[in-house]
């Protein structure tokens, strides 16, 4: 699939969700934004996730006292 067809498949999937959903440009423009995601920096195999702000979740703080280097659930 070229760029282009990929392009313009994904502007009529859009078109296709404002009509499902009532939407305007103008909604869509007077929006307010959206707040961003916070980084995941620490995740186990269940999906577990942590930012490594604040407290560390209880999942992590068992890895850690059974022996599991905090580093092992490190994102990227």
């Amino acid at each position: 699939m070229t760029a282009k067809t990929e392009r313009a498949d994904a502007i009529r999937w859009i078109q296709n969700e404002m009509a499902d959903y009532g939407l305007t440009m103008e909604e869509l423009e007077s929006a307010p934004p959206r707040a961003p995601a916070p980084v995941v920096c620490y995740r186990n195999v269940a999906g577990q996730s942590w930012d490594g702000q604040g407290d560390m979740p209880d999942w992590l703080r068992r890895a850690v006292n059974a022996g599991q280097g905090k580093e092992f659930y490190r994102v990227g």
